[in-house]
Formats: C-alpha cells, structure tokens, sequence
C-alpha cells in the first residue's frame, strides 16, 4: 500500500483540465508539432507522436487540427519553432514542484513561471534542485475498487515494472516510457480502461498538505498552469 489521497488528486488535476478545453487543445498542439519535428510525421514510427495522438483522441480534438500540427512539425506549413524548458523549485509546505514548458521565448516563460511561484509562496531554483525527486515512467491509474490481481496479470506480462495499490484503494500501474505502449495495448485488450495514462514524472517521495499549506500549493498549481508555455506541472505534494 502506498500513497495518500491520489485518487483525489488524479480527479482535481482532470477537472482543472476539463475546464480549460481551449489551453489542453493549444498544449496538445504544441506536443504533437514538437514530437513531429523530433521524430516525423508517421506515428507507427514514433511513439512520442502516437501518445499525443492518442490524447488528442480523447479530448475530442479535430481531425484537421491534428494534421495541420504534424504539417507544422515536419516542415509542410510554417509554424512557430518550439523549445523544451524545464523549471524547478519548492512549494508550500516543501513540497517539490518541476515544470516543463514547451517554448519559442525563454526569456518571458522563465519570468512568468518565476512570477507564479514568487507570488503564490513558493521558490524557483537551479537546475536540478528537485529532479531527483520524481522518475520518469509511464503511469496508469484506476479507481478505487479496479482488480489488482487482473491488473498485474495483464500488465506484468506485458512488460510493467510494478502494480501498487494505493492508501485511497486506487490502483497504479507502472512502466519504463519505452514500454508505456506495450502495457497500454496489454491492458486494453484485458478489458481493462486506466481513467488517466501517461508518461510522467512521478514523485518518488510524497508530500502530505493540509489546510493553510494545501490551499497555497492549489494556487501555485493553478498560477503555473495559467502560464500559457507551461505545458505539465508536477509536483510532491499530495493534497487533503
């Protein structure tokens, strides 16, 4: 058993998303425009393309939309060049929080994300002050009450590194990023559908807020996701 109450925070974190359709659509463009450029235009060939693709599928994005981003990403239509950024710092309560952002002015998305921790009582700090404090893997989560015995039949078989239970009764599946699609298909071809699934950084320790510290860390969340360049958030810090 592990966790505290994650269930509750994989569902803040989707409604924050599901209120904000505009920025999710404008983030999955910019990804899969990035991902394009990196890898090409063929998502059979390019595993970062198919998962933006995939999310883009179930945020109902257009078809077209779709296209026109790969056309920018692999040189077809002009388009604005995107960079990779990455921002660390600390939180209320210590909680450790890294952002990546994805672009075309480092100058203003530094400031922005600076303003954003500055002002809602956080820190901003070096280059890997907090990085060792999250491991990049693909993640699948399912709500209290999913089978842990199903899933580690299927998933483990497939390639996952581990099944974890958590304090709140959800369930984690966890796997290296290369072996992200593997499990994926593993668990849809079980029957079994993760309500969130992605490839993160997923905190290694967790940070337990209450009260005064908790409601600080939702609005720094809220103030970095704001930034129009901030692409993923993540954080230490587990909200009761």
């Amino acid at each position: 058993m592990a966790g505290h109450s994650k269930w509750a925070n994989i569902k803040h974190r989707k409604a924050a998303a599901d209120s904000k359709k505009g920025k999710v659509f404008t983030r999955l463009i910019k990804e899969i425009t990035v991902a394009a450029k990196a890898g090409g235009g063929d998502p059979n060939s390019n595993p970062k393309l198919r998962l933006m693709l995939d999310k883009a599928r179930d945020a109902n994005m257009t078809k077209d939309s779709v296209t026109r981003a790969i056309q920018r990403g692999t040189g077809e239509l002009e388009g604005v060049a995107y960079e990779e950024a990455r921002y660390e710092g600390y939180g209320p309560g210590g909680a450790a929080v890294m952002v990546a952002c994805l672009t075309d002015n480092r100058t203003r998305t530094i400031a922005e994300v600076r303003h954003a921790f500055a002002k809602n009582g956080g820190n901003i700090g070096a280059d890997g002050s907090v990085a060792f404090q999250f491991k990049h893997c693909g993640q699948f989560v399912f709500a209290p009450g999913a089978s842990e015995e199903k899933l580690m039949e299927a998933a483990l078989d497939a390639g996952a590194d581990d099944v974890v239970t958590n304090a709140d009764g959800s369930v984690e599946v966890l796997s290296a990023p290369a072996d992200f699609d593997n499990v994926k298909a593993a668990l849809e071809k079980a029957g079994l559908k993760p309500d969130a699934a992605e490839v993160t950084m997923k905190a290694l320790n967790e940070t337990a807020l209450t009260g005064a510290d908790a409601e600080k860390m939702r609005a720094l969340l809220d103030a970095l996701d704001e930034v129009d360049d901030v692409q993923d958030v993540y954080t230490t810090a587990v909200l009761d």
